[in-house]
């Protein structure tokens, strides 16, 4: 198993932290990992992505040009990556802030309402944790608690008391995907 992965939006959004959390996942899980952030110079609002790449066998290089899967969470972002899904791959997406949806028909297109589904938790925080638990339902990656072991490895000790919101908003996430 090998799976390429893009998460593409706006600094701010959570892309790297959950690029972070789910390659500690993958190591967690005893799988060989890439995480490889791509950010322009402002902290937030330019443009940020990461490529994840997990695997059961060593990684020959981090650079790839057409990704398994992408998250995506903004229009930039989909005009940018929309086309290197690789044929059969998967493109999740929040509508929110998208003015044109993905147009292929030989992805996989999973509009997940992670906007929506923060605001109604009651903090705008889980939203990148609401699209991982999009992505690990459509792609079934890793179990829970690698995510979990993943996300405590990842927190500073002085939040580990939000745990139990992210795996919340992991569930919640799970469940918007049909």
């Amino acid at each position: 198993m090998k799976e390429e992965i893009i998460i593409a939006g706006f600094g701010g959004q959570g892309v790297l932290s959950m690029g972070k959390i789910l390659a500690y996942a993958a190591l967690m899980d005893n799988r060989e990992v890439t995480w490889m952030p791509a950010y322009g110079p402002e902290q937030r609002g330019g443009t940020a992505n990461v490529t994840v790449i997990v695997s059961d066998k060593s990684i020959s290089s981090p650079i790839v040009d057409s990704y398994d899967t992408a998250v995506i969470l903004n229009q930039q972002s989909l005009d940018k990556f929309e086309s290197k899904v690789k044929p059969g791959g998967t493109l999740i997406y929040d509508p929110y802030g998208i003015h044109h949806a993905p147009q292929r028909k030989d992805i996989t297109v999973i509009p997940v309402n992670a906007t929506e589904a923060a605001i109604e938790m009651g903090n705008s925080k889980t939203y990148n944790m609401i699209l991982l638990g999009a992505l690990l339902k459509a792609r079934p990656l890793m179990e829970d608690e690698a995510v979990i072991r993943g996300l405590k490895k990842t927190l500073p000790e002085r939040h580990h008391h939000l745990i139990p919101l992210n795996q919340e908003a992991i569930a919640k996430g799970k469940s918007l995907v049909k």
